[in-house]
């Protein structure tokens, strides 16, 4: 799959998942290696950084990003290769992050 295909997709399966959710696709010339998107939901935020595959090379600085936006909040590659895993973790985070009250509210 086509990488430029599978984020319109992921981005559409971000605001399903997370109703309510603001995603934001980042502008890679102003910091290098910064995540593709990142997801604001309720008091949380998340980075992805989208692959056609798994096994698609890293660009320079693309794992330095991810990791220290992950130590930070949640951040993570994603492909179609582990896309329900990543989504199923990202759900879990979410969830954890989210005060009951915000919830009800």
């Amino acid at each position: 799959m086509n990488e430029n295909v599978f984020q319109s997709w992921l981005i559409k399966e971000l605001k399903k998942r997370f109703t309510n959710c603001i995603v934001m696709k980042t502008d890679p010339t102003y910091i290098q290696g910064m995540p593709d998107i990142l997801i604001l939901f309720r008091n949380c935020w998340a980075a992805l950084e989208v692959k056609k595959s798994s096994k698609a090379s890293h660009r320079p600085n693309q794992d330095f990003w991810v990791n220290r936006m992950n130590a930070m909040s949640f951040s993570r590659f994603i492909s179609p290769d582990n896309c329900e895993t990543v989504l199923n973790d990202l759900a879990k985070f979410f969830e954890s992050r989210t005060p009951l009250a915000s919830i009800i509210a």
